[in-house]
């Protein structure tokens, strides 16, 4: 099997790939079937080589045919199979008919699906070949009940391209769907598997093209990708602290402190030269007290703020600003200075967090220097729009944020999504990190490596990759549950080292 590639497709790059492949390769629809079947076989024995008795439940379309052909190699193979479909077989259709018919030669044994446990008692493995990309309405009826029937057994999953279920495009789940330990997924990647939902369901995933050649794909590139970790140049024996920026933090209302202390430090952490913190008078000279690096300084008014501003090279606004006059004269501050001239003598690049998309949803404002970070709810206030349908489709929703607001557009959440000409996707971090003040870090790391010159794309795409890559060591040495925003902060400096 082939290492993850970085492209991802939605499902009609993917039916146009592999009609593609066919008439450009000379392969047939049935050879390519076959070729999925052997990939998911190949899996199969590799994670489960004791297995012996196996089930496989199949619908009626082409994802069913590679389950008639999983079906055949594990027979030929001397295992015990049993095939449960939830269609007649004679309701079979092109490739998948002929598959089935592959199965029939070898007295393969189909029985038509019954919802009783007891049948599934002694499976050792389930092949999930149910549905597949086409996928477009909720599930119900007898197909939900197969779902159902499996996700209630004991027995390890492995899907066949797609878990039945979950929708390929977007990542949710279409009323149910087959939660798999393992996933093989055929000729591209599809950009569903990578977030939202998605990360509950796949389990492992693995790819295999299916021998379609690389030629093929550059005649439909994909305007989706995963992020790869990228190296930062070591810096020069001769370079100071000037040569890596000053980032600018602004926020921390009464109460809410802790949130430009953490988005300060990791900024520190991720390799900022210089860090100011822009906050309350009341609490300005406290927050530094256990990082001493950080330059804190008391604000009452915009024209106090706009001295600092004009200091630093980056502006991060937002985490915990509140919502108060003070917040939203603050807010308008930075959005008036933004175009203002740096010691750079260039526009300041800004980061907007937490609850300066607040300020941003009733302004309507466009930036192309900006980088814009909200969870799902605040990316709904941003467009208006309710949480859930956000949820209901991530990619369509940074693609809308980014095309209102301009910059770069980051949709936090499982499979965070980075929005700039592309959408790209980075896939590090775990449900630990579902706790307060994580956004803060991720606002403070991506500050700073803009701060050190990264492009607006790099840095959020980078920010996002490293921070929630922290999040998974910080994971290995505390555990998920209980992992603290603060965690992460040493291991930011040993990824960047």
């Amino acid at each position: 099997m082939a290492k993850l590639p970085t492209a991802l497709f939605n499902v009609s790059q993917i039916k146009a790939l592999e009609c593609l492949a066919i008439q450009v390769q000379d392969v047939s629809g049935l050879e390519l079937m076959i070729r999925a079947g052997n990939a998911v076989f190949q899996q199969l024995r590799e994670r489960w080589p004791d297995a012996v008795q196996i089930a496989i439940f199949c619908g009626a379309g082409n994802n069913a045919g590679d389950g008639y052909i999983v079906a055949t190699l594990a027979l030929q193979a001397g295992l015990s199979v049993i095939v449960y479909s939830v269609i007649a077989t004679e309701h079979l259709k092109g490739d998948a008919l002929a598959a089935y018919q592959l199965y029939h030669e070898v007295l393969g044994r189909v029985e038509t699906f019954v919802p009783e446990p007891s049948v599934m008692a002694q499976m050792d493995v389930i092949v999930d070949a149910l549905l597949g990309t086409g996928l477009y309405k909720p599930v119900t009826g007898i197909m939900a009940q197969a779902i159902a029937f499996i996700n209630h057994t004991d027995s390890p999953v492995i899907a066949v391209d797609i878990p039945s279920g979950l929708h390929a495009d977007t990542g949710c789940v279409m009323g149910c769907a087959v939660v798999a330990d393992c996933t093989v997924t055929f000729i591209g990647l599809k950009q569903g598997q990578f977030s939202g939902q998605a990360a509950d369901y796949c389990g492992s995933i693995v790819y295999d093209a299916l021998g379609v050649a690389d030629a093929v794909f550059t005649d439909i590139p994909a305007t989706i990708c995963r992020v790869e970790r990228l190296s930062l140049a070591p810096r020069q024996h001769y370079s100071h602290k000037g040569h890596y920026g000053h980032v600018l933090v602004i926020g921390g209302d009464q109460g809410y402190s802790g949130a430009v202390r953490l988005a300060g430090e990791a900024a520190l952490r991720i390799g900022a030269g210089l860090v100011s913190i822009a906050t309350h008078t009341a609490h300005a000279g406290m927050i530094n007290l256990g990082r001493p690096e950080l330059m804190c300084y008391g604000v009452e008014n915009p024209d106090q703020l706009l001295r600092l501003i004009t200091k630093a090279s980056v502006v991060l606004v937002g985490p915990g600003l509140g919502l108060t006059a003070w917040a939203k004269d603050l807010f308008i501050a930075v959005i008036n200075a933004s175009h203002a001239v740096n010691p750079l003598n260039a526009k300041i690049p800004l980061v907007i967090d937490a609850d300066a998309l607040h300020f941003l949803a009733n302004a309507r404002i466009k930036n192309p220097d900006w980088i814009l970070t909200p969870h799902p709810g605040e990316a709904a206030r941003l467009l208006h729009v309710s949480t859930s349908d956000i949820e209901h489709d991530r990619f369509a929703a940074v693609s809308a944020i980014q095309m209102r607001y301009d910059g770069i557009a980051v949709l936090k959440g499982s499979g965070t999504l980075i929005a700039s000409e592309i959408i790209a996707v980075a896939n590090t971090g775990n449900p630990g990190m579902a706790s307060g003040g994580m956004g803060d870090v991720l606002a403070g790391v991506i500050a700073g490596l803009l701060a050190q010159g990264l492009s607006p794309k790099e840095a959020a795409q980078q920010g996002v990759y490293l921070h929630g890559l922290a999040g998974d060591k910080a994971a290995q040495h505390t555990g998920e549950r209980g992992l603290l925003a603060s965690d992460l902060l040493p291991y930011l400096s040993q990824l960047v080292a």
